[in-house]
């Protein structure tokens, strides 16, 4: 906003503010870092019912029926752009296929770290994603090491020491929870060199239904049960549910939300509302599932959120917790337009 020479014209304008796009994008990132949050505890209790690779294939089979729908609809509105832009082609499902298995990667060992250690623990641990980019990118592409990181290091260690202090030594749980941040930071970087290649929603639906089939192709070759270990209402409520909640909220939803509100929020400003998850992961964990954290863990988390913030704000990277390349800007704008009124 420029400066003026009287306030008064500044009042409206800042009033007004409220109703700003950026608002509103901040409103939608943050709905999703709560839904994100509540996944751990969700996850850990869906853990009773059925195995990673079939909860992994549920939950993202789900998110396809609902995305899918969504994106023709909007294809056959914008045919003639589309059409001129050939979604649906061979290098589309080639580098959807790559990234959805990073994706896949990253939601099984996320997904088995929850049958043995808990969900705050592995909200924290994910969380590293954000300061394993940066030096991914230095060790692999020779980027240099922002300032920003170097201090954002020894935090993390500090911090996964005081949680691990609290809740005893490291066991096989953080151990996958680790594994989980690797994953994830593979796919934001393979993410970045593919998302300006495709149009955003085709190739949003592309990857979700590449780990739904890589997802039941796991499920096959490990032997798991595909249904839920609960039968009749019993398994509504213990496993249909919660797979539903993760399809049509966790997946589906929170990739629609984070497609619009990331295209009004700058990257930093992104990184700093997603580095809540693993505060909202802790919180939820208490309400759903009675899980607490005590003054070490407390301390130990925010070195751990103070470490993705500095890592986040050094290199301007947002950090996606769902598969929704930022490509297509044009096109999709004119969608959005349209969805505002």
């Amino acid at each position: 906003m420029t400066a003026t020479s009287s306030p008064t014209p500044d009042a409206p304008n800042a009033a007004s503010f409220l109703a700003t796009p950026a608002l509103r994008g901040i409103a939608m990132l943050g709905l999703v870092t709560l839904i994100w949050g509540s996944t751990f505890a969700v996850i850990k209790t869906l853990g009773a019912q059925l195995d990673p690779a079939a909860m992994v294939a549920w939950r993202f089979t789900v998110a396809a029926a609902v995305l899918a729908p969504a994106t023709l609809w909007q294809m056959q509105r914008r045919r003639r752009k589309y059409a001129a832009r050939r979604p649906w082609t061979v290098p589309l499902w080639r580098d959807a296929a790559i990234l959805s298995s990073w994706l896949l990667a990253s939601y099984g060992t996320q997904t088995v770290a929850l049958q043995t250690t808990t969900a705050n623990r592995t909200a924290f641990f994910t969380a590293l994603s954000v300061v394993l980019v940066p030096l991914w990118l230095a060790a692999v592409q020779g980027r240099k090491l922002p300032a920003a990181v170097w201090l954002a290091l020894p935090l993390a260690l500090g911090g996964l020491g005081l949680l691990s202090w609290e809740g005893g030594s490291l066991n096989i749980g953080d151990a996958w929870a680790v594994g989980c941040a690797v994953t994830y930071a593979g796919f934001i970087i393979a993410l970045e060199g593919m998302a300006g290649r495709h149009p955003a929603l085709p190739f949003t639906l592309a990857q979700v239904v590449w780990v739904a089939v890589l997802g039941w192709v796991w499920t096959l070759l490990s032997g798991s049960a595909p249904l839920p270990a609960a039968s009749g209402a019993a398994a509504w409520t213990l496993a249909w549910g919660p797979l539903l909640y993760l399809g049509v909220l966790a997946t589906a939803l929170t990739t629609l939300l984070q497609t619009v509100g990331q295209r009004f929020v700058s990257a930093p400003v992104a990184s700093l509302i997603y580095s809540l998850e693993p505060v909202s992961a802790s919180i939820f964990s208490f309400l759903l599932i009675g899980e607490k954290i005590g003054p070490r863990g407390l301390l130990g988390g925010a070195l751990v959120v103070a470490s993705t913030l500095l890592s986040s704000q050094g290199s301007g990277e947002a950090h996606p917790e769902t598969p929704t390349p930022d490509a297509g800007r044009t096109l999709e704008d004119e969608d959005l337009d349209e969805l505002r009124g």
